[in-house]
């Protein structure tokens, strides 16, 4: 028996689904903007099928990301409604953590165009600042480089909240990050930071195995929560992408999905849950395959 820190699943996907709304390069930001009552719908949701942790729709509302479209004296606000959102689902549910979550600057999966690591830290410490003290950690999402991963820590890191990290490896090799750099090359800001725990996130679940075998051995405690695109297509890799030019798997239910997360559990992860096109019924799935094999949820 293990406890087992179950994470909800998309957000930003699950947002742009239900509202049935164009794609724009604002992803989940838009939807909030004009459909703010479903945030807090989709995180009751995922609490109601046994996940423990709402990871706030923040991870776009960063000023550079909104300064694209003219909406960066929003940010406060976005930042509240999103908050909001998580901690009302929270309090109606009657228990369970909030995440504050915090993406890459720039683009996804690109880190090559994100600024350098000191100028990163400078960017993301308005949006750490926004959230701190309304949220029980700080989720550190799809760092896709080592000098990535350095920026938003240093950023996140002694602000009297618990942080974890959360990084994005390549489709086809789980060793390595989406950069290219080895997986292994994260241990030196492990040991300067300290994050209370380390992720895999938005990889395919089948590249995750590979990368916990390498992120175990750095001492905290770990585990992963997979996307459910075909991959990282290179038209998303454009300048402005959308959503739309991700590729949802048809052979990724949730049977499929639990089955994969329930082998990063024999791993010794201790922290699961989804990523982009995981939802709600992959949660529900998942809560049942953890309390089948006698784990509890905490």
């Amino acid at each position: 028996m293990t406890q087992i820190t179950l994470l909800d699943g998309s957000i930003g996907q699950e947002l742009v689904k239900r509202s049935g709304d164009r794609a724009t390069p604002l992803w989940s930001t838009q939807v909030m903007l004009v459909h703010p009552k479903l945030v807090g719908e989709v995180h009751l949701d995922y609490f109601n099928v046994g996940a423990t942790v709402a990871t706030t729709n923040t991870y776009a509302v960063l000023r550079d990301r909104l300064k694209r479209v003219g909406l960066d004296d929003k940010i406060g606000e976005l930042t509240q409604t999103a908050l909001r959102a998580a901690r009302r689902a929270r309090a109606a549910h009657g228990a369970g953590r909030v995440a504050g979550s915090l993406g890459p600057l720039v683009q996804s999966y690109k880190p090559e165009v994100c600024p350098a690591a000191a100028e990163a830290a400078e960017i993301y410490a308005e949006p750490v600042a926004l959230m701190k003290n309304d949220v029980d950690l700080i989720l550190i999402e799809t760092m896709s480089s080592v000098d990535q991963a350095d920026g938003a820590l240093r950023a996140a890191s002694g602000q009297g909240v618990p942080v974890w990290l959360a990084v994005s490896v390549d489709d086809d090799d789980g060793t390595i990050l989406r950069s290219g750099e080895s997986l292994q090359d994260l241990a030196p800001l492990i040991e300067r930071f300290q994050p209370e725990a380390v992720l895999v996130n938005c990889s395919r679940p089948e590249a995750v195995a590979a990368a916990l075998e390498i992120i175990k051995t750095f001492g905290k405690p770990f585990g992963a929560y997979a996307n459910g695109f075909t991959r990282i297509s290179e038209g998303f890799l454009g300048d402005a992408p959308t959503v739309d030019a991700l590729e949802q798997r048809t052979d990724l239910g949730p049977e499929a999905y639990a089955e994969f997360a329930m082998g990063w559990v024999e791993q010794g992860a201790t922290i699961v849950g989804g990523c982009c096109e995981v939802g709600p019924d992959h949660i529900a799935e998942l809560a049942r395959r953890l309390k089948e094999a006698g784990h509890v949820i905490v």
